[in-house]
């Protein structure tokens, strides 16, 4: 494969991760703020593979691609880490109050009663095979890496 099939590729995988991110929401699995941060260097990838398709290939922008996709991956690993209760997640987002992830944002702010429930980081819920979504996004991230570093390697 080219460096432009591999950049392709991998910025054609975040966009996918980031749009079952989205249709996961809408179907009902509200994301907490960690899943929120893990989008971002997704959108980072898709906007840095449309430069380097319009740009062409570059060593700097297979960079910050593969950089864009490891960011990603270790915000998702620290989340899978809070979930699973290895390490503290951030005090925003864990429940370290007796009977917080009962809480809804109406319980929370009076009048809010069309507000979303409160979705803790330091919850685990299994998606698929035992593994979390934080889990699933770390593991294609790794992959997604893995092609913007062979694009890097790929441009001349």
């Amino acid at each position: 494969m080219s460096a432009r099939q591999y950049i392709l590729t991998a910025a054609t995988g975040s966009a996918a991760l980031l749009g079952a991110a989205f249709l996961f929401q809408t179907l009902g699995w509200a994301p907490c703020k960690m899943c929120l941060w893990q989008r971002w260097p997704h959108v980072a990838a898709i906007g840095v593979g449309i430069a380097c398709l319009a740009l062409g290939p570059s060593r700097a922008l297979a960079l910050l691609g593969g950089l864009a996709a490891l960011t990603t991956a270790g915000i998702a690993a620290f989340h899978s880490g809070v979930e699973r209760k290895w390490w503290d997640g951030p005090a925003s987002c864990s429940g370290t109050g007796s009977g917080l992830e009962s809480l809804s944002a109406a319980d929370l702010v009076p009048g809010a009663s069309d507000a979303p429930a409160l979705v803790l980081c330091d919850t685990l819920t299994p998606f698929l095979f035992g593994l979390t979504m934080a889990n699933w996004n770390m593991i294609a991230s790794l992959l997604l890496a893995a092609l913007w570093v062979a694009a890097f390697r790929r441009v001349s």
